[in-house]
């Protein structure tokens, strides 16, 4: 049998698997039902979906992972579902051409940072993942080892653990950066010990914007305290100065690159952006306070900023109906291009990369 076209089934119907935040599948849900895909089997963090047509993959602010759903399996050992797999793999048609990586992670198992739960490539994760490899490799999955990054259209077979024993299979294509990562989570090694989380969603949200921010560069970061994404610029080699009315980890404080403006973005004058290149905004305030900050910096004259990574808080997922006013908004800064995203590490909000230049 020939394997599926790169981008769609090669005929209806076109079955989906999608991964997301838990607690986000409401919003996935209605996402997907806008065009014509239907609902199927789906968990917390976890949805399937059918099209009666040949069409690709679903794409939304929401959805964080999406693959061409082949089959699944349950059982209480290992063994007989990786028999399953491999039979589902050969009924596609992956021994005539096996695919180039194979990534393996669970759903996720409970909201972001409900009793500090963050999503990750877990233990058992590691050893399904050693188990399949060793199953698969050669006949069904070229390449050295399972949960490596991929290069762009580069084909990924994808098996998402739903619970222990349940497991759930597909493929993708590689393309932008988080279809590239295992379960679009982002593997990073810090230089130090990051002093929040907010470390971890700088990191992924610079990659995934495609802001080619370089050292020397200048950076401003809104709502800053206590200097987890300013760790992650400072590493980069930016320049960076953090606005925020509360105090800095010492680690930050101190840094010869940084400084830190003890206020409100607000109460600024513009002149203290001059020089700014990129902009980072992730402060505890309603989006529209947010956006009214924002607004009245990047709009001005003489502010020469290239790029802002904006976090909205949503607070509750029924707001996601808010989303397109919001970007309404922010595209009548006249910005030369906005993408959105609920980034892996994202809680609940949302991540806008604006370039205005």
């Amino acid at each position: 049998m020939t394997p599926p076209d790169p981008e769609c089934s090669p005929t209806g119907p076109t079955f989906a698997m999608l991964g997301c935040a838990n607690g986000a599948e409401a919003v996935v849900k209605a996402e997907v039902q806008k065009a014509g895909w239907r609902l199927a089997f789906s968990r917390p963090g976890f949805v399937t979906v059918k099209h009666d047509e040949a069409v690709p993959l679903p794409r939304g602010i929401f959805i964080r992972t999406a693959s061409h759903s082949i089959g699944s399996g349950r059982g209480e050992h290992s063994i007989p579902i990786i028999e399953k797999l491999r039979a589902d793999l050969k009924d596609a048609g992956f021994d005539a051409r096996p695919l180039d990586h194979l990534h393996v992670w669970p759903r996720d198992r409970l909201p972001i940072g409900k009793f500090d739960f963050e999503p990750e490539i877990d233990p058992l994760s590691r050893a399904v993942a050693g188990e399949i490899f060793t199953a698969v490799r050669g006949e069904f999955v070229s390449g050295d080892a399972a949960n490596l990054i991929a290069q762009a259209d580069q084909r990924v077979l994808d098996v998402v653990l739903v619970e222990p024993g349940h497991w759930f299979w597909g493929w993708h294509v590689a393309g932008d950066w988080p279809s590239r990562w295992p379960g679009a989570l982002q593997p990073i090694s810090p230089q130090h010990e990051p002093i929040s989380r907010a470390y971890y969603k700088a990191a992924e949200a610079i990659v995934w914007s495609g802001f080619h921010m370089q050292a020397g560069d200048s950076a401003v970061e809104v709502g800053s305290a206590p200097g987890g994404a300013c760790g992650r610029l400072l590493e980069l080699g930016l320049n960076v100065i953090g606005i925020d009315p509360a105090a800095m980890d010492p680690r930050i404080g101190e840094h010869p690159r940084y400084r830190h403006i003890t206020a409100r973005a607000g109460d600024l004058k513009r002149s203290e952006f001059r020089g700014v290149k990129w902009m980072l905004v992730d402060s505890n305030v309603k989006p529209d306070q947010t956006l009214s900050t924002v607004e009245n910096i990047v709009t001005h004259p003489g502010i020469p900023i290239e790029g802002i990574l904006l976090t909205l808080k949503l607070g509750d997922y029924e707001r996601a109906d808010q989303i397109d006013r919001w970007l309404t908004r922010v595209r009548q800064w006249n910005p030369s291009d906005v993408r959105v995203r609920q980034l892996a590490r994202n809680k609940c909000e949302i991540c806008i990369a604006i370039r205005m230049r």
